[in-house]
C-alpha cells in the first residue's frame, strides 16, 4: 500500500478509502491509484480484506451426495465462483441429514462463515433446512423446484415431462420410467414429470422400476425392461443407470434404438461415447453451483437479486431414440453375459 499511495501521490489513508470504495474521494484521486494499482498489480491480502469489512470472507458448504454427477459438478461451480468473487469456501460432507445437518452447520458457523449453501439434495436434508435457524445467509439447492425465493432450483420436472413428450412425439405408445431411489428429490421430480406427459397424453402411467443411480442398477432394471411384453421406449432417471439398460437390453437381444429407445437425464461428459450415443437431458449443474453463490454473495452484501436463479434442462436428441418399430420380430433370447 506503501507503493501505491507514492507512486499515485497520495496518502495510505486515501489509498485505503479506494480499495475499500468510500465515497469521499475525489474523482480525481480515486483515477490516480486505481491507475498505480493496475501499474503495481497490487493485490490485498485476503485477511487485510476481512478485517476492513467485518466478513471472513469465507461460504461454508455443505454437501451429500458427492458420488453423484450433479453434486459432484454443482461444487465445482461453487468453488469456482466463490473464488471469483473473492472468496474461500469451506465443506463440509453429511452422511445422515437428519443426524448430521445441525452438527455440520455448527461446525461452519464455528470457522466462521459469511453465509452457507446446502447441496444434498434428498428430501430429509431439505426437512433439516427448513428447521435451521443460523444467524447467516443460507442458499438450498432444490431440484424439482419451479420458483423458491432465496434457493436455486432446476426444474426438473418439466425437464422430465419434456423427455417423455420426446419419446411420445416419436410415435412410442406408451413410456416405461426407471427411476432413482427413493428419498433424493430429483427421483420424486423425475416421476412427476414422466406422469404429467404420460397424463397430458390420456395415458396411465406403468410401474416405475427404481434404481439407485449406479450403472450396476440401470443394468438389472434393463434385464426386467428386457422380459416386459411390449415395451419400445424406457426414460431413464439418469445417464449412468441409462448405460446399464443399454447394456441389458442389447444382451438380451435389442437393438437400441431399433426395438427399445432410451432417453437418459444429466448429459454426463461420456454420453455422446455410449453405444449408441445417449439422447438426454442436459444441466448445466456448473451454472447451478455458480448461480448459488450469486444468490449468496447479495443475501451476504445485502444488495438486490433480480436474477431469474432457475435451470431448465434441455433435450439432447442423440442416437438413442427413435421411432418404434412395428414391424419388428421378437429378438432372440440370450443369456446375460457374466462380465460387465
Amino acid at each position: 500500500m506503501i507503493d501505491v499511495a507514492r507512486l499515485a501521490g497520495v496518502s495510505q489513508q486515501t489509498v485505503s478509502r479506494v480499495i475499500n470504495e468510500h465515497p469521499s474521494v475525489s474523482p480525481e484521486a480515486r483515477e490516480r491509484v486505481e491507475t498505480a494499482i493496475r501499474r503495481l498489480r497490487y493485490r490485498r491480502h485476503p485477511s487485510a480484506r476481512a478485517l476492513a469489512s467485518n466478513r471472513s470472507l469465507t461460504i461454508g458448504v455443505v454437501s451429500f451426495g458427492l458420488a453423484q454427477y450433479g453434486p459432484s459438478v454443482i461444487l465445482t461451480g461453487v468453488v469456482d465462483e466463490a473464488k471469483r468473487a473473492g472468496y474461500s469456501t469451506s465443506l463440509v460432507t453429511i452422511a445422515d441429514p437428519d443426524h448430521d445437518m445441525r452438527q455440520a452447520v455448527d461446525h461452519l458457523l464455528a470457522v466462521p462463515v459469511d453465509g452457507i449453501i446446502i447441496v444434498a439434495p434428498i428430501d430429509a436434508a431439505l426437512r433439516s433446512a427448513r428447521l435451521l435457524d443460523i444467524g447467516v445467509p443460507l442458499v438450498v439447492f432444490e431440484p424439482g423446484a419451479v420458483h423458491v425465493p432465496g434457493n436455486v432450483v432446476t426444474d426438473e420436472v418439466s425437464g422430465s415431462a419434456a423427455a417423455t413428450r420426446h419419446l411420445l412425439e416419436l410415435g412410442h405408445r406408451t413410456v416405461h420410467h426407471v427411476a432413482g431411489p427413493a428419498g433424493w428429490l430429483g427421483t420424486t421430480a423425475r416421476i412427476a414429470g414422466w406422469q404429467r406427459s404420460l397424463a397430458e397424453a390420456g395415458l396411465t402411467s406403468t410401474p416405475v422400476i427404481e434404481g439407485d443411480w449406479t450403472t450396476d442398477s440401470g443394468y438389472r432394471a434393463g434385464l426386467r425392461v428386457a422380459e416386459t411384453a411390449g415395451v419400445t421406449a424406457v426414460f431413464v432417471a439418469n445417464d449412468q443407470m441409462a448405460l446399464g439398460v443399454i447394456k441389458a437390453l442389447t444382451e438380451r437381444g435389442f437393438d437400441v434404438p431399433g426395438d427399445v429407445s432410451v432417453i437418459g437425464f444429466d448429459d454426463v461428459p461420456e454420453a455422446p461415447y455410449f453405444i449408441p450415443a445417449l439422447s438426454t437431458m442436459h444441466i448445466d449443474f456448473d451454472r447451478v453451483g455458480r448461480h448459488a453463490v450469486a444468490r449468496l454473495v447479495t443475501l451476504i452484501t445485502g444488495t438486490t437479486d433480480a436474477a431469474d436463479r432457475g435451470v431448465m434442462p434441455v433435450l439432447v436428441e442423440r442416437h438413442s431414440t427413435g421411432p418404434p418399430n412395428s414391424h419388428r420380430s421378437p429378438p432372440p433370447h440370450r443369456s446375460p453375459a457374466r462380465s460387465r
